[in-house]
């Protein structure tokens, strides 16, 4: 759908460059703009999924069990433990 609205700006760009009126010109470079303004909005939310951001969010489960693990290394640290891999080579 959104490919719809740069097709139409593309489309009101031809008008605006080939007429010979200026009000017809004006016209159509602005509605070329609104569309192409139109275009970006919808192609974004195409490509991001919308409004819709709790798919992304951690569940609870998950978000503990990095807080314990996150715990543990802070306890291992202060303890003098390198919990940390060694480089490889």
């Amino acid at each position: 759908m959104h490919w719809l609205f740069l097709l139409l700006s593309l489309g009101a760009l031809f008008l605006a460059f080939r007429t010979t009126s200026v009000a017809l010109m004006l016209v159509s470079l602005l509605v070329a703009f609104a569309l192409i303004v139109a275009w970006a909005i919808a192609w974004y939310q195409a490509r991001m999924g919308g409004s819709d951001r709790s798919a992304q969010l951690i569940d609870p489960a998950e978000l503990h069990r990095l807080r314990q693990v996150a715990e543990a290394r802070r306890t291992a640290k202060a303890a003098g433990q390198d919990t940390t891999p060694p480089p490889a080579p």
